[in-house]
């Protein structure tokens, strides 16, 4: 149970997991949780233990605080981490103008209502409420002149709030002078205004608030020195007080200027002394959850309930000397993001086998948080270059524009790939140097990675050595055709031993491309010609022939056929024996396939991939057999001198996968291929096959310079097959029409302009029309605004091939479940 009985086999045939070594011991208790890179120096950042929430001075482990942050399910494609949900109509706008015109006349009438009042212009009636609740005993004396400052005072405040909202005074705010303080801010040293007060420990920021204050007293204190004429407050009574002779009305002005300027000083000073972050941290942390909850439910989205590392399931079986061990490392720092998800795993795998729960138990008491290791004994990569969430099993790979296209609850907010998308394949068409492999393959076998760490997923990566996405260590097997160094083979079968399907896999490999245009146009006449020499060599040696064996028999050797024979007729295969004499008389026909083979078996049989592909079990091969085990490969392709090789292999590995992840017994790991540049790789069977994975809890990922690598009858259906889109920046109009195509219309909101000349026949109005047109130069005219409801492209194919900034790429995602998300323009680089 230590390993989750995933070092049950040492090899990698058939059905059992590939592994570099032996099991590994168990590494040592980590004593600090791991780092990642600081977004600010990667431009990427990681999504994974960040700022801590603090709660007094005992600091939060970044585990916990990456734990316990809100998560909000807003629909595919969206990263759900602090996500905070949008409206889904764009507010209307008001022009900066028309704002300020508002803002000066609410506030004139606000001046002109004070005044009126001050002046009992409108009479006592306003003072009513105050002389009917006020008592007898208070309408004298010094409580009398306080009762009237107070009243006056809220009198002042309703009005204040009253004209504010008619005016919009806080839009303006938000609008003009919020943007200039900000820039203000950012250039001052990260000392004196820091920019991430969250990440401030609790006693600096303590500190931070006391200093403030005491400076802010200490200015009070000098601006209200009625000791110094030049002090402020003396300027102000001698400056803007009306003259009267009466002693409360002097003390009314000078409580009312004190009062003002120490609320100018707090509202200045509140943002060095990072009140904002004091009040959310330590005043509104435990009921902040409520209002978030129903502004999510609002907007449709809901909120990810999670565990806060009481591991409550444990508890109540029994098992509280364990749960408080997980609790206490989580606290500590001890435990990680991937740990994290990897018990949870195990523990709902013991859920459903409840006879395992004892033998769980024993390895958490044991081990703590590093039980139930993968089998590479590793707890996390070695590096992460993407921010990742495996809570909701996410990668962020970019921000949503800020552009008019994008729907307006999606426009800056993260865009992030999980499980539930990937499994219904994802297509990426963009030219080289567009991004394709730094800005989405990488991320996504990164993720891919962690997650088979955590026990979730089983990953397939394949490319070339120079655009590796992940180093080696990330890989359980790494597999170098080619390189006279390598460690690992591919098996060639898929590690089957049915005929039928063996044949059908190798056919779709090599002449999978030409099968469109070829004689019967399906590939069952090449399964059938492969059959007929797998089956009896099979019979007649217990295995498959190797590559220079096949590429004899099919070029019809006559010492490799006879060979054959004599051992078939030694074992007594009758069957086996037909079947042979089948293939010898149609190897005479005009047409056949068995030349076609040949010709393209040769490709593999060069000198350069000597010992690659050895069915006599003496190299470690790597099967895809084992997609139901948490597994992480990557295969290198050769990268120059053989280009037909690199696409049959190619191939090979993408038919293996898809009937390998279609049969396999348990489909609770979701299993993904990654092909970077499947150049003539797409087919007709591997379009099929394609559609089969969306129900195997698996899915493909592929990318292509443009769609002229892929047949044209079959570019309409590759679009259709997959449910994510991807067009990156320069892409060509071609291409970007698909792309448009199978994106659809959308109905949208268009207004039309037309300028209408005035003609009038009225003298004066002649002479000002005349007067106007002097001036302007220009006729008078009226202006007619007709709005209408038109059905237009989302991306139309000139805006996919010219309007797409570098860096950016056009994403539309669909979940397994069937919800969709249009497309939208991202930002790669955030």
């Amino acid at each position: 149970m230590d390993t989750e009985g995933t070092h049950d086999a040492r090899h990698t045939r058939s059905d059992q997991v590939p592994r570099p070594a032996p099991p590994p011991d168990l590494p040592p208790r980590p004593t600090a949780p791991p780092r990642f890179p600081d977004p600010a120096a990667t431009g990427q950042g990681a999504a994974v233990p960040g700022n801590a929430v603090r709660r007094g001075d005992a600091p939060q482990s970044p585990f916990m605080a990456w734990l316990s942050a809100p998560r909000v399910l807003a629909g595919p494609g969206i990263w759900a981490y602090e996500h905070r949900p949008r409206p889904k109509d764009e507010p209307h706008e008001i022009a900066v103008p028309q704002l300020i015109a508002g803002a000066v006349i609410s506030f004139l009438c606000a001046w002109l209502v004070w005044s009126l009042l001050m002046n009992d212009y409108l009479g006592p009636y306003w003072k009513w409420p105050r002389e009917v609740m006020l008592p007898d005993s208070w309408k004298t004396g010094n409580a009398n002149i306080v009762s009237s400052f107070i009243y006056m005072a809220l009198i002042l405040g309703v009005i204040v709030v009253i004209f504010g909202r008619v005016g919009r005074w806080p839009t303006l705010f938000r609008r003009l002078i919020a943007p200039v303080t900000n820039r203000l801010w950012d250039r001052l040293p990260s000392w004196l205004a820091p920019k991430d007060p969250s990440a401030l420990p609790g006693g600096q920021l303590l500190a931070r608030a006391v200093a403030a204050l005491v400076v802010v007293w200490f200015l009070w204190q000098w601006c209200t020195d009625q000791t110094t004429e030049s002090s402020l407050l003396m300027l102000q009574l001698e400056n803007l007080t009306p003259v009267s002779g009466q002693q409360a009305s002097y003390f009314y002005y000078a409580t009312s200027y004190s009062l003002i300027d120490l609320g100018v000083l707090l509202v200045v000073f509140s943002r060095f002394a990072c009140l904002s972050e004091l009040r959310r941290r330590y005043v509104s942390s435990g009921r902040r959850e409520v209002p978030d909850a129903r502004k999510v439910a609002d907007t449709g989205a809901r909120m990810l309930e999670v565990d806060r590392a009481e591991w409550a399931g444990l508890r109540e079986e029994g098992a509280g000397p364990a749960a408080d061990r997980l609790a206490q490392e989580a606290r500590a720092g001890l435990m990680n993001d991937v740990d994290h998800v990897r018990l949870t795993r195990a523990w709902q795998s013991v859920r459903v086998q409840p006879s395992r729960l004892p033998a769980f138990i024993d390895s958490v008491q044991k081990h703590g948080s590093a039980a139930c290791l993968h089998p590479s004994g590793a707890r996390d990569l070695t590096n992460r270059t993407a921010r990742h969430d495996l809570l909701t099993s996410q990668v962020r790979i970019g921000t949503a524009s800020e552009d008019v296209r994008n729907p307006y609850d999606r426009r800056g907010t993260g865009f992030a790939l999980a499980p539930d998308v990937l499994g219904t394949s994802l297509l990426a068409v963009g030219p080289a140097g567009s991004g394709k492999t730094t800005r989405l393959v990488r991320p996504l076998v990164e993720a891919l990675c962690l997650q088979a760490l955590a026990g979730r997923a089983a990953v397939v990566s394949v490319g070339t050595e120079g655009t590796a996405p992940a180093p080696d260590d990330a890989f359980d097997a790494v597999v170098k055709i080619g390189h006279r160094d390598a460690q690992c083979d591919l098996d060639l079968y898929g590690g089957t031993t049915d005929t039928d399907e063996a044949a059908a896999i190798l056919a779709e490999a090599l002449v999978g491309d030409l099968m469109a245009t070829a004689p019967g146009g399906d590939g069952r006449r090449a399964t059938t010609v492969l059959g007929q020499l797998l089956g009896p060599f099979r019979a007649a040696h217990g295995r498959f022939p190797a590559v220079p064996e096949l590429r004899e028999l099919l070029d019809g050797s006559r010492e490799a056929m006879a060979g054959l024979r004599a051992a078939l007729e030694a074992a007594g295969e009758r069957s086996a024996l037909r079947e042979l004499d089948a293939r010898e008389r149609q190897a005479e026909r005009p047409g056949d396939p068995g030349m076609m083979l040949a010709d393209r078996i040769a490709v593999l049989d060069r000198p350069a991939f000597e010992g690659f592909f050895d069915p006599t079990g003496q190299s470690r091969q790597v099967s895809l057999r084992a997609l139901d085990h948490p597994l992480r490969v990557r295969i290198d392709l050769p990268e120059r001198g053989h280009a037909d090789a690199s696409r049959i292999l190619a191939r090979l590995v993408l038919a293996q996968f898809t009937e390998c992840a279609v049969n396999r017994a348990d489909r609770s790991l979701f299993a993904c291929v990654v092909v970077d540049d499947a150049s003539h790789v797409i087919t007709q069977e591997a379009l099929r096959g394609l559609q089969r994975l969306r129900t195997a809890n698996a899915g493909a990922v592929l990318t292509l310079r443009g769609l002229d690598d892929v047949p044209e009858s079959l570019r309409g259906a590759l679009l259709g097959t997959v449910g994510c889109r991807v067009a990156f920046a320069g892409v060509t109009t071609w291409d970007g029409a698909r792309f448009a195509e199978v994106w659809g219309k959308a109905w949208v909101e268009t207004k039309d302009v037309t300028d209408r000349q005035i003609v009038s026949d009225e003298p004066f109005t002649k002479v000002l029309h005349s007067i106007r047109r002097l001036v302007t130069g220009k006729n008078v005219t009226a202006k007619a605004v007709t709005v209408r409801t038109v059905e237009r492209e989302r991306w139309s194919a000139s805006d996919l091939a010219n309007s797409v900034p570098p860096g950016h790429a056009v994403l539309s995602v669909t979940s397994v479940s069937g919800e969709s998300a249009p497309p939208v323009l991202v930002d790669l680089r955030s």
